[in-house]
């Protein structure tokens, strides 16, 4: 069994996957600590899914990336990136002797560079097109074109617990569905003219 790392712990109802940018507004005095810690230290923490269902007990390991915005009264608006996926051993109020609260994780060390397959590339390719008019973005790894989708909690959670192949199955699924319903919506342009 892999060694459990004691982390900050910032439990939401959100599941950032391996890439992804979040923007978060800070509020609360023990998270306003927290985002000290992670400004002055460099310090990662986990944003732990706190939804029903997590059974697996999922999280994303996060790093701040930018602060946009800081308040008068000490709020902050800032974006936090994912850098890896984990499992929550132990969840604690306090993390040792912190306001906020902390948790023994189990890093997955995620494959970040895990790169499509060619149909997943050439539909995604054809999804931007469809969408924005635009292919000259290809994804360097799976994980972007996952974070692209906008895969709700419910994907989100299968995907991250499936085997590597069945993840590019998800999103070959998705992508076909999305192409589908821009196919229909482009069509319905061309019969229904607006005065």
């Amino acid at each position: 069994m892999s060694q459990t790392v004691l982390t900050p712990m910032f439990p939401l109802t959100l599941l950032p996957l391996p890439g992804e940018l979040v923007p978060l507004h800070i509020f609360e005095s023990r998270y306003k600590e927290m985002l000290k810690e992670a400004e002055t230290n460099d310090m990662s923490f986990g944003i732990y899914f706190s939804h029903e269902i997590n059974t697996n007990k999922l999280g994303s390991l996060m790093k701040l990336e930018n602060i946009l915005k800081k308040y008068p009264n000490g709020e902050s608006d800032i974006v936090v990136k994912c850098v890896d996926i984990f499992n929550l051993d132990v969840l604690y109020r306090t993390y040792k002797n912190k306001p906020y609260p902390g948790g023994n994780i189990i890093q997955w060390n995620m494959p970040v560079d895990q790169v499509p397959g060619m149909q997943l590339t050439e539909l995604f390719a054809q999804y931007r097109a469809l969408r924005n008019g635009s292919q000259r973005y290809l994804p360097i790894n799976i994980f972007q074109v996952a974070n692209e989708l906008n895969l709700d909690f419910n994907d989100r959670y299968q995907f991250l617990n499936s085997a590597d192949d069945k993840r590019e199955r998800i999103l070959l699924n998705r992508l076909k569905f999305l192409i589908h319903a821009l196919k229909l919506e482009l069509k319905s342009r061309d019969l229904y003219h607006l005065n």
